[in-house]
């Protein structure tokens, strides 16, 4: 089924409003700003909020995805709690987040207490930190995201800069010394090729009972969207990214997707942020590999992408809707990387107490890293050795359902924020 994009009146009126320049210096002040401006449109403020959101709230297609959206979050928790994964608290506000390698404006930043905490992109360190109790086997949380992402000048229907994501991360099985680490490069890295693949064979089974749980209890909902969904088979196709790579235009995403041919399947290798696992990377004389020579097969991460299937039988075009990986757990290998990344400065640097000595230079990693650098009492690294995945939850709702009825990932949210669509947003 092709997708048109279609721009209507009401887009075309707030577009208009792109390049305005607020100078409100209060909310009411900006929103009476933003007023005066529809009235010299010939619009009213009342009409804007009908056409922007209550017709939206009120119509059957909402109602639909909202539906379809209970049930999906209902298989994820039903499925982790049955794997004996804890649900943790939610963090919205910390030292330190996710850097993300995409582009996206700064990270605000909110004084409590005369302490600055920034906004979470996503709670990806706070996750890893939770699993360093022996008792968990590993955690999950509908965790808030704020990214502000960059506008791009044209319509990307995908993005939202308010989201909630299922976070997930676990244990790995197999427990690796700093020594194999360093001087057993081939049998290490077998083992973390079965890790990863465990990690999939995981999020496999997670997203086949969630599809399950939507086709019982939201059948209907799918039909009235004008979408299905096959329950997936394993193993999902799985594709390397540096050895899919060409020089076409399209998204590697849809081209793999129309490849793969069924609703689900992995990307492989993907090298981005300071977290995810490659491997080897550091050696014990402080030696890593050039950026360029990172194959995806070094890399220890995975994107899960997924496609609508259409009532005709047909696969629309794909998105990625959950991202994750193998993380890095020497204390060295993660300090390289957030070096290596421009996350950090400079390298942290201890006393024989354990106070760092440069904290200010480390600015909001100090902690993470202190805890980061802490031994057991045999020696041995404390920090866990884990996997994990965050699944959009928006995303996925738009990936599978987007075609007749939808196209904007806004039209399955309440209160979706676009960043490619001009301000302000009312809710």
């Amino acid at each position: 089924m092709p997708e048109t994009e279609q721009i209507s009146p009401l887009e075309n009126t707030m577009k208009s409003f792109a390049a305005v320049d607020v100078t409100g210096t209060t909310i009411g002040g900006s929103l009476e700003h933003f007023q005066k401006k529809l009235a010299g449109q010939g619009m009213s403020f009342s009409q804007f909020l009908l056409d922007s959101y209550v017709r939206k709230w009120t119509g059957e297609e909402l109602a639909h995805a909202l539906k379809i959206r209970t049930a999906l979050v209902l298989g994820l928790q039903e499925f982790l709690v049955s794997r004996g994964i804890i649900n943790i608290d939610r963090v919205s506000l910390s030292p330190v987040t996710d850097p993300l390698c995409h582009s996206v404006e700064h990270v605000p930043v909110i004084l409590f207490q005369d302490t600055p905490y920034r906004t979470t992109h996503s709670m990806i360190y706070s996750k890893m930190l939770a699993c360093i109790s022996p008792h968990v086997p590993g955690v999950y949380i509908d965790s808030p995201n704020i990214r502000l992402e960059l506008p791009s000048g044209t319509s990307r229907h995908k993005y939202l800069i308010d989201f909630s994501q299922m976070d997930i991360e676990l244990k790995r099985t197999q427990v690796l010394s700093e020594e194999e680490y360093f001087d057993r490069p081939q049998e290490t890295a077998a083992t973390l090729a079965r890790e990863r693949d465990r990690a999939l064979d995981f999020f496999e089974d997670l997203i086949i009972y969630s599809v399950k749980k939507i086709l019982a209890l939201a059948g209907d909902s799918l039909t009235a969207l004008g979408v299905t969904l096959a329950v997936p088979q394993k193993p999902f196709p799985r594709f390397y990214k540096d050895e899919e790579e060409d020089h076409e235009a399209s998204s590697l995403e849809k081209r793999l997707g129309q490849k793969a041919g069924v609703q689900f399947f992995w990307v492989l290798g993907l090298l981005r942020e300071n977290y995810d696992l490659v491997y080897p990377y550091l050696s014990r004389d402080g030696k890593r590999p050039a950026r360029g020579s990172i194959s995806s097969r070094q890399v220890f991460n995975y994107d899960l992408c997924a496609a609508p299937l259409y009532t005709d039988g047909t696969l629309g075009g794909a998105y990625e809707v959950l991202s994750g990986g193998l993380r890095e757990w020497v204390y060295d290998a993660i300090v390289a990387r957030l070096l290596d990344n421009g996350i950090l400065r400079e390298a942290p640097r201890f006393d024989e107490r354990g106070n760092l000595l440069n904290m200010a230079a480390l600015e909001g990693y100090g902690p993470f890293i202190a805890v980061a650098h802490m031994r057991t009492e045999q020696g041995q690294g404390l920090f866990p050795q884990v996997f994990g995945g965050g699944l959009g939850i928006e995303r996925t709702l738009f990936a599978l359902l987007h075609g007749p009825q939808v196209k904007d990932i806004d039209e399955v949210t309440c209160f979706g924020k676009n960043p490619d669509k001009s301000l302000p947003f009312l809710f």
